[in-house]
């Protein structure tokens, strides 16, 4: 399974890929606006951390997923258990296999 986050903390990635990892997602994060954002893919599941994102940054992002079936997931918090949570409810709704 694959997850883009857009938003976030700049020294929290890390800790997200480690997390999405031991879920066995691969992950990309975007915490600030770079010119790679207009490439988002096709992930399975869009995560906008709301508090920590521009606009201009979530335009972009839901442009780019409009009309396809990706599963998008605002959070106003951008914490590890934020995103652990959602994670967690992701994989409840799916059926994907089972985390570590």
């Amino acid at each position: 399974m694959s997850v883009v986050i857009v938003g976030g903390n700049e020294c929290m990635v890390r800790q997200y890929k480690e997390l999405c990892r031991e879920y066995k997602c691969k992950a990309k994060v975007y915490p600030k606006m770079a010119g790679n954002l207009k490439n988002i893919g096709l992930p399975d599941l869009l995560v906008l951390f709301t508090s920590t994102v521009s606009h201009k940054m979530v335009r972009s992002a839901l442009e780019q997923t409009k009309g396809k079936p990706v599963r998008t997931v605002r959070s106003h918090t951008s914490s590890i258990n934020a995103l652990r949570e959602i994670l967690e409810g992701h994989m409840e709704e799916s059926g994907d296999g089972m985390y570590v």
